[in-house]
């Protein structure tokens, strides 16, 4: 997918991914014990692809309730990523007095900005001309993920989610989800990419206006989204396999 914006700088690459759910149990036991794994890939694939920045779009973590050595290991994974990583708390790891983020000390990463503890809202790189802004889950109650989008404070404006999207068609079904996302609220983001969240697949949904996408669980789709912030400035976006070999 291609969208297109004013021209100036240079290319931006971003690789977004989420539901990683890294764990003691489920993930752990697919890779010889190590819940890391998945993030560990993803962050391999990012630096493989040269990227400036990687987005994790929620549910990084299974639960709160994982060992001290998993919250640890985890921690020096993504102090050793070698580029900015942000995080977006999801139904899974909300930001909580318990969460892992506090229990792991992660807020003291430099590399490491997580929406709703280190940052508020939104994240500058000024360097980047990048505003990144999403609402992080406080707590496992329902929530708007896209609620009250902040107007453009930089040339390229990149918008996190964590929830379920549903398509006008089925908008009005009493028994649809929590955490929902409609094609009304992507559009009022007025972003150039929207990086969301919760779903195991990977999906492009909306109304198309705005590049709005899921990148599914590396552990079930075995890949990323390569967004690419071109010079001339277009929107590029890309799956692009996991590097497994980490």
């Amino acid at each position: 997918m291609t969208r297109t914006r004013s021209s100036g700088g240079r290319d931006l690459i971003l690789v977004h991914s989420s539901d990683l759910h890294v764990d003691d149990d489920r993930i752990a036991a697919q890779h010889n014990g190590d819940g890391t794994a998945g993030l560990r890939a993803v962050l391999a694939t990012a630096r493989a692809f040269g990227a400036d920045v990687v987005l994790l779009a929620g549910d990084t973590f299974d639960n709160h309730m994982i060992t001290a050595a998993t919250i640890e290991r985890a921690g020096e994974v993504l102090a050793e990523a070698g580029l900015p990583v942000v995080i977006l708390p999801g139904n899974h790891d909300p930001v909580r007095a318990d969460s892992v983020y506090a229990r792991g000390g992660f807020a003291a990463i430099p590399n490491l900005c997580i929406l709703g503890m280190t940052h508020d809202r939104a994240v500058q790189f000024a360097e980047h001309e990048l505003e990144i802004w999403g609402n992080a889950h406080r707590d496992y109650h329902d929530m708007v993920p896209l609620r009250d989008p902040p107007q453009r404070a930089a040339r390229w404006h990149v918008a996190m989610g964590h929830g379920h999207y549903e398509p006008p068609e089925t908008w009005h079904n009493p028994l649809r989800p929590s955490w929902l996302i409609s094609d009304a609220m992507i559009a009022a983001t007025g972003a150039d990419y929207v990086a969301l969240g919760h779903w195991d697949r990977a999906a492009q949904v909306g109304s198309g206006a705005i590049p709005a996408y899921y990148s599914g669980s590396p552990e079930y789709v075995h890949t990323v989204n390569l967004v690419r912030l071109t010079a001339a400035g277009e929107v590029v976006v890309s799956r692009e396999k996991l590097v497994t070999n980490t």
